[in-house]
């Protein structure tokens, strides 16, 4: 083998682990824009709520934005993985939380933590795409950069709302405002 069939192997082999990684990270964007909209429209009407709804919309830009990479890098959709990532987050809703027919306040902490997981997951994939942004001109590092810092401040909220909500399910901090 030349090193020019070596060099060529080698990028096809990567665009195929590219292609997965980004479909993996396509189906916890999907699953986290459920999430996040039913959180969302579970504190509808309080301080939370609005938050979490900002928060929403900006998971749904961010699942959107994955998707012009993936175009921008060639990069099919696996359909099956957008699926899965739908099947996990109802899955997920089946969990019990000490109570069978009301919204248990565990649940916003547990969700609230779910999300701040899945947020750090997505600014980890967009730091991978950073780096393969140096070296391939398809991806805007610009873009990749704003991505970044707004994970970053989405963080911030998620951990703000989560303080709350674990205050209030150990009675150290007012229930208002959902």
């Amino acid at each position: 083998m030349t090193g020019a069939q070596a060099v060529a192997t080698a990028g096809r082999a990567g665009h195929g682990l590219l292609g997965i990684y980004l479909n993996d990270h396509l189906a916890g964007a999907t699953g986290g824009v459920e999430l996040a909209r039913r959180s969302a429209a579970a504190h509808q009407g309080g301080e939370a709520g609005a938050a979490l709804g900002r928060f929403a919309s900006d998971v749904a830009m961010d699942r959107a934005a994955l998707l012009d990479l993936m175009a921008a890098l060639d990069v099919p959709v696996r359909t099956y993985k957008v699926y899965a990532g739908l099947v996990g987050e109802r899955v997920g809703r089946l969990k019990l939380n000490g109570r069978l027919l009301a919204r248990s306040p565990l649940s916003s902490l547990e969700e609230l933590e779910l999300l701040s997981l899945g947020v750090t997951g997505k600014a980890a994939g967009w730091r991978t795409l950073r780096l393969l942004a140096d070296a391939d001109p398809r991806l805007d590092r610009g873009r990749l950069d704003e991505l970044i810092a707004r994970a970053d401040s989405q963080l911030e909220l998620l951990e703000g709302l989560r303080v709350r909500a674990a205050q209030v399910i150990l009675g150290q901090g007012p229930a208002a405002g959902g």
